[in-house]
């Protein structure tokens, strides 16, 4: 007997379930398009690993929970930069969920950035998807907003499951002055990593500070939102 793929009504009623069971507050215009995303998603993870969130109840505990905890934390119209996207996630579920928001999504491997902007085009989202290290795109992003006379720089970047703190700060405590917020989503180890920064001379130009906790479903543990932002001058 072969498996059959649910059909994309049969998906949506799905996600909209799990969303429902869980408190998950999403619209009912999201969920089609939450919906196709996954199939696509998981379609592409058959040839490359993208996630480990293969089913309707891992992928809406753990990646629409994150995108639906990071959401209300972006402002109208916010100018966001997913960094190491991945298979996608958070940015293109933040596009799906605001799409007031400007996404830009990214990603230092090659094949990945190429499998999910074609994801991207599948769904039928127009967000750019950029391959190398986020750190040039957010020096040249400012560059060139400077260059033409606007604003280019990006307002937040968003990291989930990239690295520990202390390579993100090394990467982006230089860069603080070319972004105006980072969110990153961490684990119940977050203090830990702070503490390490810290002990490496981190967090002097920027401040960290939690903003937002979720339960992380299955488990007696929670995941976390940090804010990180430039100190302003005393």
């Amino acid at each position: 007997m072969t498996h059959q793929e649910p059909s994309p009504a049969d998906l949506a009623a799905a996600v909209a379930a799990e969303c429902e069971r869980l408190g998950l507050s999403v619209s009912s215009d999201s969920v089609p398009r939450l919906a196709a995303y996954a199939a696509s998603l998981w379609s592409w993870n058959e040839r490359l690993n993208l996630t480990r969130h293969t089913d309707v109840e891992k992928f809406v505990s753990r990646d629409v929970a994150d995108a639906v905890a990071i959401a209300p934390h972006l402002e109208t119209g916010a100018h966001v930069l997913d960094v190491g996207t991945g298979g996608g996630v958070p940015g293109v579920l933040l596009a799906i969920l605001r799409p007031d928001l400007r996404v830009e999504l990214c990603d230092s491997v090659g094949k990945r950035a190429r499998a999910v902007r074609e994801i991207v085009r599948e769904i039928g989202l127009t967000i750019p998807v950029h391959e190398g290290a986020a750190q040039r795109l957010v020096a040249a992003a400012t560059e060139a907003g400077e260059r033409g006379g606007r604003p280019g720089r990006f307002d937040v970047l968003v990291v989930r499951a990239v690295a520990p703190l202390l390579k993100l700060l090394g990467w982006f405590e230089p860069l603080c002055d070319a972004y105006g917020r980072m969110l990153i989503v961490k684990g119940p180890r977050w203090e830990e990593e702070k503490g390490e920064a810290r002990h490496h001379g981190f967090v002097k130009k920027v401040g960290v500070r939690r903003i937002a906790a979720w339960p992380i479903r299955g488990s007696d543990n929670e995941s976390v939102l940090l804010e990180v932002k430039r100190r302003e001058p005393a």
